[in-house]
């Protein structure tokens, strides 16, 4: 979806599940991800693509979103009364500062908790070739999330992407 003014808003999983055509989203979608590999190449020179980029790190749940949408990872997404309508990633700002959390949320009775260990691990499998570091937690209610964070250290091979 785009919001005039802003560009490509990649989906964080409090949206709604129709996101319009998904042709123009694709399209939308492949442009602003390979936007962020350039911008990734330009800024971190022998770095290249295995780095965030410093507008990343300012707008960590969006960048982490794009990634992971990018990468085919279906979002959670809500009705307009707030109410979870699909399974699928949460991005979402930690209450740590530069931090995001990842959840696997669904609609009550869906079956999310039963299948987050395995796809939160999905979304680590793709986030840690990008210069995130994921670490899975199991927090209140015994629900597991990713905490993630950009990766210190000489950064990972990245795969070509979507």
């Amino acid at each position: 979806m785009t919001v005039p003014g802003q560009g490509f808003e990649p989906a964080t999983g409090d949206g709604p599940a129709d996101l319009g055509d998904a042709a123009s989203r694709a399209r939308e979608l492949r442009t602003a991800y390979e936007g962020l590999l350039q911008i990734r190449r330009l800024v971190n020179a022998g770095a290249g693509t295995g780095v965030p980029a410093p507008w990343e790190l300012r707008q960590m749940p969006r960048a982490v979103a794009l990634v992971l949408e990018a990468a085919g990872i279906t979002p959670s997404a809500v009705d307009a009364a707030g109410r979870r309508t699909r399974t699928g990633y949460r991005v979402a700002a930690a209450a740590e500062p530069g931090r995001v959390e990842v959840t696997w949320p669904g609609p009550p009775g869906g079956g999310a908790a039963e299948e987050e260990q395995e796809r939160l691990t999905a979304c680590a499998a793709v986030l840690e070739p990008m210069g995130w570091e994921c670490l899975l937690y199991r927090g209140p209610r015994r629900r597991r999330f990713l905490e993630v964070e950009p990766a210190s250290g000489p950064p990972k091979p990245t795969s070509p992407g979507p």
